[in-house]
């Protein structure tokens, strides 16, 4: 495998105007270049991008932390980071930290020391543990809001409310909202934009919880919603409305005949029935605008928004 000596052999120059054309070529002549570059493809030398980083005191590295992997919503918003940051010759490695306690917060502060910046979704966690992390790299949240930090949101609780509105408007009188996992930055919001738009639109809804964004949580949820005499429910997660859709399939129930239980479209399209309300999220979009925050730092908020269909 050819090194950066063969290409300074062949090229004629010394070891460090090879570096510096194939790292910062503005810094260098045309014609130099021109000759380096030549000598590069000849020997068929691949420039290693991550001792590059470390040279100009970069790993080339960005850590993108969750709380969970348990959580599908996750996957997309990584995965749309994941492609900006190879579009910038960044790595993207995944970590797991609720920052809940003092040890998550000391070993996120050791991971911040080893990247260039991190993308932060931490909806559990005090504010002032996230801004710690803020205060060593460059971090950007996704779906939470920290004064002095820059994050993406997705609108998810005006997307609620929405929901909550289509479903008083065909004749649904008592609503249930599921709740989030105790602590969630997300929870309040979306809880607050369902009880004014049930408000609004002179229906009951009936807030349960908190619950972890889980199936199993989901067909824990069953016999509260049943007692609540809901006909329709919101949940905070699809985890939650797949674990008491199959509840409630076990007691008899159907989906969305004797109860409507709001998804996401994949779940809705799968059912095949009319009239599931249809929350989506662009997670890919979500991660994109993450990553493009970390590497053209703005300041404040911006919020993406979430498109409710009907099936």
């Amino acid at each position: 495998m050819a090194t950066l000596a063969d290409v300074a052999a062949l090229a004629g120059y010394n070891k460090s105007t090879v570096s510096r054309a194939l790292t910062r070529p503005e810094m260098v002549a045309p014609d130099t270049l021109a000759r380096i570059h030549d000598a590069a493809k000849q020997l068929g030398y691949v420039l290693n991008r991550t001792a590059s980083h470390l040279a100009r005191g970069r790993t080339g590295l960005v850590a993108f932390v969750v709380p969970t992997l348990e959580n599908a919503f996750f996957a997309p918003i990584i995965g749309g980071a994941q492609a900006r940051a190879a579009a910038s010759d960044l790595h993207l490695t995944v970590a797991v930290a609720t920052l809940e306690t003092p040890a998550q917060v000391a070993a996120l502060t050791r991971l911040a020391g080893q990247v260039d910046g991190l993308i932060l979704a931490a909806p559990r966690g005090e504010d002032a543990h996230v801004a710690a992390i803020g205060a060593t790299k460059p971090i950007v949240l996704v779906d939470r809001e920290i004064p002095g930090l820059p994050s993406v949101v997705a609108d998810t609780a005006t997307a609620i409310g929405q929901v909550v509105s289509g479903l008083a408007a065909r004749g649904h009188h008592r609503i249930a909202y599921l709740g989030g996992p105790s602590g969630s930055w997300q929870d309040p919001g979306r809880a607050a934009a369902a009880r004014a738009a049930a408000l609004d639109a002179g229906v009951t809804l009936s807030v349960h919880g908190p619950f972890p964004a889980t199936f199993a949580a989901g067909v824990s949820a069953a016999e509260e919603v049943l007692a609540s005499g809901a006909t329709a429910v919101v949940p905070y997660a699809t985890a939650l409305a797949l674990g008491l859709m199959l509840a409630l399939r076990g007691r008899g129930l159907h989906v969305p005949d004797d109860i409507v239980v709001s998804a996401e479209t994949q779940v809705t399209d799968a059912l095949g029935a009319p009239g599931i309300p249809a929350i989506d999220v662009d997670g890919e979009s979500l991660g994109r605008a993450a990553m493009d925050l970390l590497t053209s730092p703005s300041a404040g908020t911006l919020r993406l928004p979430v498109r409710v269909s009907w099936s």
